[in-house]
């Protein structure tokens, strides 16, 4: 993935043209990392995304929304303080690094016209978004704060003057030249391959544009620079020009590349790529429209994997302990059965206390609960006396007595948490969006494990989504829930007795219900419907998935289940194969309805 130098003139060669004499309207801050503004220009309402996250750091103008915290952080509100109302005169991008200045004209505190400049540094983990004065080229405050602790090489700090990062030993490629090349290949290390030699000399290029460069020369691209004779040199540099005579000019056609099943995303980037020349390339008719489409899915992702990552630990140690715990009660059980013994020995002690001797560590016994009479040996403790041993024993066998029916009914609990835990854990693998983590935590501290952190939002409760919906090659509705709430909902509540239930054989996943409006259901549909528990299960990667299905009616709770959990009877069993793709088709079946 490359949002490098290339793509970002891309991006600012677009705003220019849309949102350039524009009225900053409104500012959220929807993630700690993340501003979105609405702009209101040329007639229409524009969201930029300005984001300064670690993993997929972003500029352009998006379709899409996420919800507002319920509280503005403080940057997002001295932001609305500066800049609501606010017009953007210019945007620019210094040179061609990954650093985006928008000069902004307003009004201070007094009403005075004044110019601030928004800055966006779309530099990985390092990213920010700062706010300065463009007079003074003081910072007024950033997204990021970085102390000295953080960085002794360069502060981003309120007060503190603002200053470009310096791109050591790189040359800017907008000014490139035949001498200006050939000075940085004499400069390069020969053992150094072209197309790092590329990224690595000039401001603003990617590893994936180095390839691409290398490509219109027609040299491989990991080929070392000390094996260019003079005529590979002059192929690579009017390859590169050929390359920044496009960016210079604005001639950009945004594309992105999918993989040979046509689904995973390859590569992105502003102008076409020749090096996947056989695959699936498709070109959109703006930069933003790309961006939008690469980063919706994969940013959620991301920020679903990082915010679900302390859901994950803690169910995990969750599991662990449940577990030891139920391996250490059939322990106990298992002792337990043995407790009749211990009987045997206080009965025989009792009725044999006159032959026993005080201080004996055994006795020698006739068992006469043996049919034949055999003699038993029944160890002693010599502090005791013959009656203490004796009762010692009784209250062992009592003990053990109580403690195997306690065990019977506590290793179906522990049996049922584990198997809950289990299915969090899938539901945590399914989430798609953060709102199913929302719908999840929120589950899991009203099952009592974790604590709210504030009593203020004990009574808010997070709105459920609906399960997932998709439609079968024959026409019917399939359900999936996304999680317990949802499963039991979608169960008990949602499914009606004659709608058929399906679900993963002795494994967790989630409920799946087949719409039948009292039809009879083909085995296709029954098949793919299986498939969908099978891919919404912890047996998603398995090669092949026993699916469990019966009429609702005989789908029924136990009491005082945990939630989603439930039990069935009059099941029949299938056995299917997980496929992204038969689920993907069923997505998109349903979308064109």
């Amino acid at each position: 993935m490359s949002f490098d130098g290339v793509v970002t003139r891309s991006v600012v060669s677009e705003l220019n043209r849309i949102l350039v004499g524009g009225r900053i309207d409104k500012i959220y801050q929807q993630e700690k990392d993340e501003l979105l503004l609405q702009i209101y220009s040329k007639g229409k309402n524009h969201r930029l995304l300005m984001s300064a996250s670690s993993n997929n750091p972003r500029l352009y103008i998006t379709d899409s929304s996420k919800s507002n915290p319920l509280s503005p952080p403080m940057f997002c509100m001295l932001l609305r303080k500066h800049l609501s109302g606010s017009i953007i005169l210019d945007i620019r991008q210094n040179h061609l690094d990954r650093v985006v200045i928008f000069t902004i004209t307003g009004k201070d505190e007094l009403g005075h016209p004044t110019e601030r400049e928004l800055i966006i540094e779309i530099m990985g983990k390092h990213s920010n978004i700062i706010l300065i004065n463009k007079e003074s080229k003081r910072i007024i405050d950033s997204i990021k704060r970085i102390p000295a602790e953080i960085s002794r090489v360069r502060q981003i700090l309120p007060g503190l003057s603002y200053s470009y990062i310096e791109s050591e030993n790189k040359e800017d490629p907008l000014e490139l030249n035949q001498d200006i090349f050939n000075q940085q290949l004499d400069k390069s290390n020969g053992s150094q391959k072209i197309f790092k030699f590329l990224y690595q000399s000039f401001t603003g290029l990617s590893p994936l544009a180095g390839r691409e460069i290398c490509s219109l020369s027609g040299l491989e691209p990991d080929r070392v620079v000390l094996s260019l004779e003079n005529d590979h040199k002059e192929r690579l540099y009017k390859g590169m020009n050929e390359f920044m005579t496009r960016v210079r000019d604005n001639d950009f056609r945004p594309v992105y590349v999918l993989g040979d099943d046509g689904l995973d995303l390859v590569a992105f980037y502003a102008l076409p790529l020749t090096q996947y020349s056989g695959l699936e390339q498709i070109y959109t008719d703006s930069v933003s429209q790309m961006l939008d489409f690469v980063y919706k899915s994969k940013d959620t992702s991301d920020r679903v994997s990082q915010k679900s990552a302390s859901l994950r630990k803690l169910l995990g140690t969750k599991l662990e302990r449940a577990q030891n715990k139920l391996s250490k009660q059939k322990e106990e059980l298992l002792d337990s059965r043995d407790r009749e013994k211990y009987k045997i020995y206080a009965d025989l002690l009792q009725s044999n206390l006159h032959r026993i001797n005080r201080g004996s560590d055994h006795v020698v016994l006739e068992n006469f609960y043996d049919e034949n009479m055999e003699n038993l040996r029944v160890p002693l403790d010599p502090k005791l006396s013959p009656a203490e041993n004796a009762q010692r024993y009784y209250k062992k066998y009592g003990k053990l007595k109580t403690a195997s029916q306690l065990l019977l009914d506590q290793i179906p609990e522990t049996e049922a948490e584990i198997s809950y835990i289990e299915h969090v854990l899938v539901s945590l693998e399914n989430a798609t969006e953060v709102k199913d983590l929302d719908e999840i935590k929120d589950e899991l501290i009203l099952e009592g494990y974790i604590q709210r952190r504030s009593m203020k939002h004990k009574n808010k409760k997070v709105k459920l989504a609906g399960p997932l919906r998709f439609t079968s090659s024959d026409g019917f509705e399939i359900l999936v829930g996304r999680n317990n709430r949802q499963n039991e909902i979608l169960t008990m509540k949602t499914a009606k007795k004659e709608d058929l239930w399906l679900h993963t054989k002795g494994i967790p996943g989630s409920h799946v219900i087949i719409r039948t409006d009292g039809r009879p259901v083909p085995d296709k549909t029954l098949s793919e419907a299986g498939i969908l528990a099978a891919y919404y299960s912890k047996g998603r990667n398995s090669g092949s998935v026993e699916v469990d299905y019966t009429e609702k009616r005989y789908v029924r709770k136990p009491k005082n289940a945990k939630t989603g959990l439930v039990v069935y009877d009059n099941q029949k069993t299938i056995v299917v194969n997980p496929s992204a793709a038969v689920v993907d088709s069923m997505k998109k079946g349903h979308e064109e309805q």
